[in-house]
């Protein structure tokens, strides 16, 4: 049985082996001479240096075949241009004249009209309804033909060129067919699958940093103030969101963009998915078939009966059996077909723009393969998508916490706040998500309105259009007037000055300032200009009222809206608002006059940096660095660039491929910007969350703790000095510490520990006190009983401890001493009487105290004068007599000496060094 079971097995692997070399195909090589004259051996099957993508129908769907398949390559190792046409037509009979073109960087870099019958084309010669139509050719090419193509064409990423592929009726002498491919060289800008997730993530990382900074804590006060310095994932939104909607003006952009842009089309809801885009074409009713272009076309056409007729009478057209046929000629890869190629391309889908077409919107669409009149509904979906996933996600996160603190793993009192107010959390989540899905929304719905679509898609867009217009606008509206019903407005005369000033001294520039904001000290040069300005004044009715960031009821309402903003700054969410509303409206809306469109953008961008300059409305300094400098700035350029792409002009388009590359690059910089800060605003969220933990020497961020925490409360005070009195003080400071004294040689006290004195090694008394000594019940490190002692020579130990048995015991040898007069230790203890205590000798004594302390001074004193000629280390702090407050927790241990933990004044207890401590008097 087993030897069968084996035989089996070896059975069924060898067939295994064999499956793949029966259905791989055999390599097969031809000879080919490029251009340049090199002669090597070539595989059929090789990709080409340029070769076709996805084709449509160039005619808009009156093409009368068809067709499956449109490839066409250009092989620059052999020389030569190959076109593949596979399809269908219900042409009874007629004979054709074809002709190739190849464009590249808006100009013609090839094109070659020939008879089919001359290339041995049969399926074309004539074309027959009968016979399903298989073209296939291959034509050598020179120099003369394809020397205008540049080098870099094969290796440039998004290469810009297209092949089309045109069909002529002799008998009725016009085009019966057209078909256009994208050409490419196969290198690209469009990572989507790969940059897009990594974007995400780290967006992720950003949305859960701004969450713990507002559920950690119990004062709402202070968790607002590290909400407002965490990175707002408004701003990362709005980052992302303003590189992919470069690509909605109505503008010829190079073919790098568009692919360039699609890596950040997610921000904007626009996420390719089959399903969405079935369930998106239920409003716009677009249909088509996806397998064929040409006969029912790539777009919806309404064709009369009597046109359809008229068609059919001359050359017999039937789309029904056409369409019929055509699923049986759908391209199929044959892996076992040597001749086979993988690199060919796709009828396009129902609603796109013909490929090889990057103009507006729908070309920036194309990219991603999604309808110019789908794109309010795929962005609508994901948007509701992105909040229940949050709303989810929150529910589970509060549902596993409450488990968490029912089996002990965590704290009673993690994330309390959190746990009571999860609900109010949720709904503020929601609306947070709504205001950060304003911008997508106003865009996509104003481009929506302003398409020939259907009706009902312009009522969507509509309806969602007027929701959020008027549901945030009322939010904000009533979150302002809750702020300010208890006051009132006054208006006062002001006067806007311009004036020059100089940036590191000596790159001039100028700068708007406001009159009343002098000081009256300030000398101000003739102003470049003078303008009359009115500035409004709001007075609270209630002086005593707290402000804004110190009201927490204020906070949990409204705290989605104003929190990230500074305290005089905190309505800025209307003026917000209202700029994402009027820029949405031309983005989207002025697709009409693309000229105006795109001067009033850039007018728009540059007046509302310098307004939101003026106002520095963020809290942190990393939105300002962001929402303000960076986001602004890379709007400017890059509406600036864009000018230059214009239809109207008619620039050359290797000139906008390379103005194309420079928007990369600033875009490209704005992204590993927002990366960079949201790297910065994750350690600073942690920096937050552990703002209770004690500091500690051995972390090395405490001193950037300290400094953080500073920071975000100055900034929360939201105090600002004139210019003039900055620099007083950056003056005093500068004084103050050109006056200061050189540092001084120091210590610090780590510990202390209690060490014997020599007498009390004294060989007579050890014994006297030991033949007294309870004997020891447990057992002691040997070091304990050690007479060994690491004072230098000549010093004086201190008794470890005292007690009455002792005073007992030296009162016995004192007399036993006083027997012996001669000996040394009754000549020591003549000066003593009672306990220990000075006698006849004690100012004798004394003074000798005094010359030995001045005496160990003075050498301290030289020691110290040594030291300081030496580098001081840089941890080196000044002790003053006051500075070390210490409480020392005694007990005996069982040898009779003190012991003790030493704690700090703030309660944080040190932990004692192995390094004994003596002073020079032993205390």
């Amino acid at each position: 049985m087993e030897t069968r079971l084996r035989a089996f097995s070896c059975t069924l692997v060898s067939i295994l082996l064999l499956i793949p070399t029966a259905t791989a195909k055999d390599t097969q090589y031809i000879t080919g001479t490029s251009v340049t004259g090199v002669t090597q051996q070539l595989d059929v099957a090789r990709t080409p240096a340029l070769y076709t993508g996805d084709f449509g129908d160039c005619l808009g769907g009156q093409s009368l075949f068809n067709i499956t398949k449109f490839d066409a390559a250009y092989y620059t190792d052999n020389s030569t241009v190959l076109f593949h046409l596979d399809g269908q037509s219900s042409i009874k009979n007629e004979s054709l004249v074809m002709r190739v073109s190849m464009d590249a960087y808006g100009e013609q870099r090839f094109q070659m009209t020939f008879d089919p019958c001359s290339v041995n084309i049969n399926s074309l010669c004539p074309l027959n309804a009968s016979l399903p139509i298989e073209a296939w050719a291959v034509f050598p090419v020179g120099a003369e033909q394809v020397g205008d193509i540049p080098a870099l064409a094969f290796s440039i990423p998004d290469f810009e060129g297209s092949v089309k592929m045109q069909i002529f009726g002799n008998s009725t002498q016009s085009e019966i067919g057209c078909f256009k491919a994208s050409l490419t060289n196969g290198n690209t800008m469009a990572h989507a699958p790969v940059i897009s997730p990594v974007l995400a993530v780290f967006v992720l990382i950003a949305m859960l940093a701004s969450f713990i900074t507002a559920a950690y804590g119990d004062s709402v006060s202070a968790m607002r103030s590290h909400y407002a310095h965490s990175l707002s994932t408004l701003v990362i939104f709005e980052a992302f969101q303003s590189i992919f909607f470069s690509g909605a003006l109505e503008l010829d952009f190079p073919s790098i963009l568009p692919a360039w842009w699609s890596n950040f089309a997610w921000a904007a809801g626009q996420i390719f998915s089959q399903s969405v885009i079935k369930t998106a074409r239920i409003s716009s009713g677009l249909l088509g078939n996806v397998s064929q272009v040409g006969g029912a076309g790539s777009s919806v056409l309404d064709i009369t009966q009597s046109e359809a007729s008229a068609a059919e009478q001359v050359y017999a057209r039937s789309i029904s059996a056409t369409s019929t046929t055509s699923h049986y000629l759908s391209r199929r890869y044959n892996a076992s077909d040597p001749f086979d190629y993988t690199w060919a391309g796709s009828p396009i889908d129902p609603g796109l723009v013909l490929p090889g077409t990057w103009t507006g919107f729908p070309g920036t669409l194309s990219a991603l393969r999604i309808p110019a009149v789908d794109t309010f509904a795929v962005g609508l979906i994901w948007l509701l998508a992105l909040i229940a996933v949050i709303v989810s996600a929150l529910n589970i996160f509060k549902l596993s916490l409450e488990t968490l603190v029912k089996l002990n793993c965590v704290g009673k009192d993690s994330l309390a706040f959190f746990r009571r107010h999860w609900i109010r959390y949720t709904v503020a989540t929601v609306l947070r998500m709504l205001f950060v899905g304003f911008t997508m929304i106003m865009t996509l719905a104003s481009y929506q309105l302003s398409l020939d679509g259907s009706a009902s898609t312009k009522a969507l867009a509509a309806v969602f259009f007027l929701t959020f217009l008027l549901g945030l606008g009322i939010l904000a509206a009533h979150a302002c007037y809750v702020r300010l019903r208890g006051g009132n407005y006054a208006a006062h005369q002001d006067r806007m000055l311009l004036i020059r000033r100089k940036k590191f001294g000596f790159v001039p520039y100028l700068t708007p300032i406001r009159m009343s904001t002098l000081e009256k000290s300030e000398q101000l040069d003739n102003p470049v200009i003078s303008l009359p300005w009115i500035q409004i004044h709001y007075h609270d009715n209630d002086p005593d009222r707290i402000t804004v960031h110190q009201d927490e009821v204020y906070i949990q309402r409204f705290g989605w809206l104003s929190a990230r903003y500074r305290r005089t700054r905190w309505w800025f969410f209307a003026v917000y608002l209202a700029y994402q509303l009027f820029r949405a409206a031309i983005v989207g809306g002025g697709s009409s006059t693309p000229t105006a469109q795109v001067y009033l953008l850039l007018a728009y961008d540059i007046l509302a940096f310098f307004i939101i300059l003026g106002l520095d409305p963020f809290e942190g300094r990393r939105n300002t660095a962001l929402a303000v400098w960076m986001l602004g700035i890379g709007k400017i350029l890059t509406t600036a660039l864009s000018i230059a792409f214009l239809p109207a002009l008619n620039v050359n388009r290797i000139i906008t491929t390379a103005i194309g590359i420079i928007i990369i690059v600033i875009q490209g910089l704005l992204t590993v910007g927002v990366l960079i800060l949201i790297v910065i605003g994750w350690i600073s969220s942690y920096m937050s969350i552990t703002r209770d933990c004690e500091p500690s020497s051995r972390r090395r961020l405490d001193a950037a703790r300290a400094r953080y925490f500073s920071h975000v409360e100055t900034r929360a005070a939201d105090i600002r000095t004139s210019s003039a009195e900055r620099k007083r003080l950056q003056q005093l400071e500068k004084e103050a510490e050109m006056n200061a004294t050189p540092p001084e040689p120091s210590f610090t006290v780590k510990s202390v520990k209690r060490v014997s004195k020599i007498y009390d090694e004294d060989e007579d008394v050890l014994a006297t006190m030991q033949s007294h000594g309870p004997p020891l019940n447990r057992s002691r490190p040997v070091s304990i009983r050690s007479t060994h002692s690491s004072l230098p020579r000549g010093a004086r130990a201190v008794r470890a401890s005292w007690s009455s048995q002792d005073f007992a015991d030296w009162d016995a040898l004192s007399s036993k001493m006083m027997e012996r007069p001669d000996s040394g230790m009754a000549k020591r203890l003549s000066s003593y009487s009672g306990y220990g205590m000075f006698h006849t000798n004690l100012n004798s004594f004394q003074e000798e105290e005094v010359d030995a302390d001045r005496d160990v001074k003075s050498s301290a004193y030289e020691s110290e004068s040594l030291a300081s000629k030496r580098p001081l280390t840089p941890t080196t702090e000044k002790l003053s007599s006051t500075s070390v407050v210490m409480t020392a927790e005694t007990s005996r241990d069982g040898n009779g000496s003190l012991t003790g933990g030493d704690k700090c004044e703030h309660g944080e207890e040190r932990v004692d060094s192995n390094e004994s401590h003596s002073d020079h008097d032993g205390t």
